[in-house]
């Protein structure tokens, strides 16, 4: 298996996601850049440019005409898909870093969550996002404060729950109208890194600093398996086709060694969702894993890298036919 191994960004690479389809992705990096790629050959479509610091995040609508990125100059801006135009940003109060973003169902609803900043806590806010742009405000629909930052997030129960990832290792389900918490779990004893749903969207991965990914139920958010990586994992997600999911990981930038890479611990990490057991690993990133995804056919995959690089993987016929367990 021979990725398409592309370089757009300058600096580490810190989100990859495909569109609906799977013929697009798009990639978000520490060098202020949105890149968009056509993943069959990892050909460069054309960069998404305004955001003056890091992008930590971004979302693609369902029809792939918008895009929705959340950045740590403090803004979480929407571009229109075809022509990389920006369409409109929405400001936090005062500067604090955009963390996470997500469409609802529908892409008539946004939200976005902020780090702390000085004496500014974190926080997370919903927004309306309107069709024609001439009736956009920056009018936040909720707007709540919180303990502890918020890593990834995503919509759920027909656009009523909220369910975030946060940094004190606690997932929770937020009630979108009122803004409150409905029900927490503690999965994890250090910070969530990230977390991807399901297509269905009854359960989701995590994965965290404390070297596991967990199996989560999206409602009762049960703990349904564990899979133990024995570096901290900062990249998860699930195969849409197989029983597999795949983490991706290391350890942080100060902590890098040269002989980590040999040790594998740069590995995207294969394990059965079902048994727990690792069963493979695919090599070739020179820094740890900021994030993986699968493609929504669940023919291959992608990954994003410290080292700035975006590998696109398209599986073998072996991997469809030979029997791991």
């Amino acid at each position: 298996m021979r990725p398409y191994v592309v370089q757009g960004h300058s600096r580490p690479v810190t989100w990859v996601v495909y569109n609906r389809e799977g013929d697009l992705l798009v990639t978000c990096a520490r060098d202020k850049e949105v890149c968009l790629w056509f993943q069959e050959d990892g050909t460069r479509l054309g960069s998404f440019q305004g955001h003056d610091g890091v992008v930590y995040t971004a979302d693609i609508a369902s029809d792939s005409e918008r895009l929705l990125t959340a950045s740590g100059d403090g803004t979480t801006r929407l571009w229109q898909m075809e022509t990389g135009k920006e369409l409109f940003e929405w400001h936090s109060s005062s500067r604090e870093p955009c963390r996470a973003v997500s469409f609802a169902v529908g892409e008539r609803l946004a939200a976005f969550s902020t780090d702390p900043f000085g004496n500014n806590p974190p926080g997370f806010h919903i927004v309306r996002v309107e069709e024609d742009m001439l009736d956009q405000t920056e009018e936040k629909l909720v707007s709540e404060i919180i303990q502890t930052r918020i890593y990834r997030l995503g919509w759920t129960d027909q656009n009523r729950v909220i369910v975030t990832a946060q940094e004190d290792g606690f997932v929770r389900r937020w009630d979108v109208e009122t803004g409150k918490i409905i029900f927490e779990n503690r999965i994890h004893a250090e910070q969530i890194n990230d977390l991807r749903f399901s297509g269905d969207g009854t359960h989701f991965i995590t994965g965290s600093s404390d070297k596991t990914a967990k199996l989560v139920d999206t409602r009762t958010l049960e703990v349904l398996k564990t899979y133990k990586s024995g570096t901290p994992v900062n990249a998860v997600d699930m195969s849409p086709l197989m029983d597999h999911v795949v983490l991706g990981g290391g350890q942080d930038a100060a902590d890098v060694t040269t002989t980590a890479a040999q040790a594998g611990n740069f590995s995207a990490k294969f394990y059965h969702k079902l048994y727990e057991e690792e069963f493979g690993t695919v090599r070739g990133h020179f820094g740890p894993l900021n994030s993986v995804a699968f493609h929504p056919s669940g023919r291959g995959f992608t990954t994003g890298g410290e080292d700035g690089f975006v590998r696109i993987h398209h599986f073998d016929d072996d991997y469809f036919t030979t029997k791991f367990f």
